[in-house]
């Protein structure tokens, strides 16, 4: 299982991703690879291409709740650009080079404060990153204990 949090960190909220892949990265979780960039690349369908599952971690701008967590399918990417990809450009990227993609899951976690240099999270979105982590290390648990099962 592979997660990748990206985003700015000196960017306010925008920092969500990173927070949540590294502070999942110094639980030392078994099974969980981690990766932390400022941004989706073309070089990440590789890494996908390895793994059974990803979960792609993001600031979500507007969220009606303090994350949302959806699973994402390989269909027609979105538009792609020199800088950052989507999770589902970079899943269809996985397939269309390596044929093969992993089963895929968006978490977005809801931030307020983006735009203006700024180091740190505001305390809002702090409350919503706890809440996006005890929801993943449920979901994490039960699925470590499903692929368990199904090897067994």
């Amino acid at each position: 299982m592979l997660l990748i949090g990206y985003g700015n960190p000196g960017r306010g909220d925008d920092g969500l991703g990173p927070a949540f892949s590294e502070g999942m990265s110094a639980r030392g979780l078994p099974g969980l690879e981690v990766d932390t960039d400022y941004q989706l690349v073309a070089e990440h369908a590789f890494a996908l291409s390895e793994q059974d599952i990803v979960i792609f971690v993001d600031a979500e701008i507007g969220g009606e709740d303090s994350f949302s967590f959806r699973e994402i399918l390989v269909g027609t990417p979105d538009a792609m650009g020199s800088h950052s990809l989507t999770p589902r450009t970079v899943l269809s990227l996985c397939q269309t080079l390596y044929g093969t993609a992993p089963r895929a899951y968006v978490l977005g976690i809801s931030g307020y404060e983006y735009g203006e240099v700024k180091e740190g999270l505001s305390e809002r979105a702090k409350a919503n990153l706890a809440e996006a982590e005890a929801f993943f290390l449920d979901w994490q648990a039960e699925q470590t204990s499903n692929l368990e099962l199904a090897h067994a």
